[in-house]
C-alpha cells in the first residue's frame, strides 16, 4: 500500500499541478488531502496562480482516488465545486498492518487535542504548514507540511507512506525533510 499526502493547497494552481504530477509519478493508490484546498484564507496572502475553480476542476479528475478532510479555510461553497467529499472534520484509515491513521486538518484535532488512539496508531494532519514524521507518546505523528505556504524555512512539501515508512519530501524532490519507520 502506498499513500500520497498533501495539505494546504490554498487554491494555488501551480502547486496543485505539481502535487498531481508527483502523485501520478509515485504510483500511490490514494491521494489524501488534509484540508485547505481551495481558499487562501484571510490570514494568508493570495498565492501564486490563485485559481480555486481550476484547482477544483483538476482535483475532480482524481475524485475516485481522493480521501479528503475539511480544513479551517474550507466551506460548503467549496464542496459545491468538488466531486469528492471533503466536509468531514476527520476520517479513519486502516493500514494493512492493522494500524489506524486518524486523518484531519489539525485545527480541531492535533497533538494537543488528540482523539483516542491505540499505541501504534498515526495522527496525520496539516494546518501548521510545518512538516514532521516522528514517534511520540501516543503513537506516531505525521504532517506533510504545505505545498503552497510552507513555514519555518521549510521547502514546499508533501508526504508518502510506503513500506512501513512515513516520509515528507520537498516538492521539488531534492530532499527528504522528515522520515519515521512505523
Amino acid at each position: 500500500m502506498k499513500l500520497f499526502f498533501a495539505s494546504d493547497l490554498h487554491g494555488s494552481l501551480p502547486a496543485t499541478e505539481k502535487v498531481l504530477s508527483l502523485f501520478e509519478q509515485s504510483e500511490a493508490s490514494t491521494l489524501v488531502l488534509l484540508g485547505d484546498l481551495l481558499n487562501h484564507g484571510p490570514r494568508n496572502p493570495i498565492p501564486e496562480g490563485y485559481n480555486p475553480a481550476a484547482v477544483a476542476e483538476r482535483l475532480n479528475h482524481y475524485a475516485d482516488k481522493i480521501v479528503a478532510v475539511r480544513g479551517n479555510c474550507d466551506s460548503e461553497v467549496d464542496q459545491l465545486l468538488l466531486s469528492f467529499p471533503m466536509m468531514s472534520d476527520y476520517a479513519w484509515g486502516m493500514l494493512e498492518s492493522g494500524q489506524r491513521m486518524f486523518l484531519t486538518h489539525g485545527h480541531l484535532y492535533n497533538q494537543d487535542n488528540c482523539p483516542a488512539m491505540g499505541q501504534r496508531d498515526i495522527l496525520v494532519h496539516g494546518h501548521t504548514h510545518i512538516p514532521s514524521a516522528q514517534e511520540w507518546e501516543k503513537g506516531f505523528f505525521f504532517n506533510p507540511g504545505s505545498v503552497t505556504f510552507p513555514k519555518n524555512g521549510f521547502a514546499p512539501s508533501y508526504g508518502l507512506f510506503e513500506e512501513n515508512q512515513l516520509m515528507v519530501k520537498s516538492l521539488d524532490g531534492s530532499e527528504v525533510i522528515a522520515k519515521a519507520a512505523i
